[in-house]
């Protein structure tokens, strides 16, 4: 059985959500069980929303006192804020009394609680946030999405043996591609921090391709694209930004006259049809990777069908044993 602790108190939506996706995700995988973090009143009340959630031992609900706030300092979390539902899930992650926790709070506290409590695998200096996104071959993982501004080049190194685990336990892909993110594909092309990284990855067993560009990420013959999480960031915005202009555009193109509106109707199952290929839902669930144990972060604003994306990814990285994946390839590609 896996076993994963919940924190179903954050984000923009808190428990209802949370609670919805829970009894989804264990009505699909007899095989989970979950752990509700939180308002305990609160809980049992959403539990009891779903008359038909008699799961027994699999649902159980732990209780926590405080909340830690969207906009919240994740120092200040961290200090003050020790029964928090996200703390809380994180140190039964801690104590083994879950495999993983999922949590749809502030990403900087977050993060911060989870290396603090969890800490890195040893031969990691640092985590990264790891997410698929969308592509011409279906999705391209990319990492570091945030959480480390500045990167040296073994941090990069270590970011793609990292992605490349990821990669082969939970999407599948055998020998994935790994491409370091760089203003162009030539060899001479970038800074000092990428040649070096590129260097290192050359000289690994990791299944290397080179530098890639930004266009890659999407079009490209890569599995894995490696960045510091200021480019990653950047990148993962403006693919947002993206994605609701095209949006906004077919909206408004369809509904300018009688002619566009009709034209919508005829044309309807091939915009439900795309708009499922790039339905950010299903794409929910960001791995903090490198800790020692799993923890996921949902979009703050997710819905049920989201948040169960996201509770889903943290249930196949622990079948996957994605951390101590991660520890063999790094002592083997560094001859430990």
């Amino acid at each position: 059985m896996t076993r994963i602790a919940v924190d179903a108190m954050s984000g923009d939506h808190g428990a209802p959500v949370a609670v919805e996706a829970a009894v989804a995700s264990l009505h699909a995988h007899p095989e989970l069980e979950i752990v509700l973090v939180g308002d305990t009143e609160t809980l049992n009340r959403q539990v009891a929303r779903h008359r038909k959630a008699d799961f027994g031992s699999r649902l159980a609900v732990r209780h926590a006192s405080e909340i830690v706030g969207m906009s919240e300092s994740p120092a200040r979390s961290l200090r003050q804020k020790k029964d928090s539902s996200m703390r809380v899930a994180i140190n039964l992650v801690h104590g083994g009394e879950a495999q993983a926790c999922v949590s749809a709070g502030n990403t900087g506290a977050l993060m911060a609680t989870a290396r603090f409590v969890l800490k890195t695998l040893a031969g990691i200096d640092r985590p990264a946030i790891v997410s698929p996104i969308p592509s011409r071959r279906g999705h391209t993982l990319m990492l570091d999405l945030g959480a480390n501004a500045e990167s040296t080049p073994e941090q990069l190194f270590q970011f793609a043996v990292m992605g490349a685990v990821l990669a082969e336990a939970v999407h599948g892909v055998d020998e994935p591609r790994v491409g370091l993110l760089n203003i162009g594909a030539e060899e001479i092309k970038g800074n000092t921090q990428i040649q070096q990284a590129g260097k290192l990855l050359g000289d690994s067993e990791l299944n290397y391709i080179g530098f890639v560009e930004g266009d890659d990420i999407y079009i490209g013959d890569v599995d894995v694209v490696v960045c510091d999480g200021f480019v990653g960031n950047v990148a993962l915005k403006t693919s947002e930004g993206l994605g609701k202009l095209i949006a906004q555009f077919l909206r408004e193109e369809f509904s300018r006259n009688a002619l566009t509106r009709s034209a919508a109707f005829f044309a309807m199952p091939v915009l439900k049809a795309f708009r499922r290929r790039v339905d950010p839902r299903q794409y929910n669930g960001a791995t903090f990777i490198g800790l020692q144990g799993t923890v996921i972060k949902s979009h703050g604003d997710a819905d049920a069908i989201a948040f169960a994306s996201a509770i889903n990814v943290a249930r196949m990285e622990v079948e996957q044993q994605v951390p101590e994946r991660i520890s063999s390839l790094l002592a083997h590609n560094l001859g430990e």
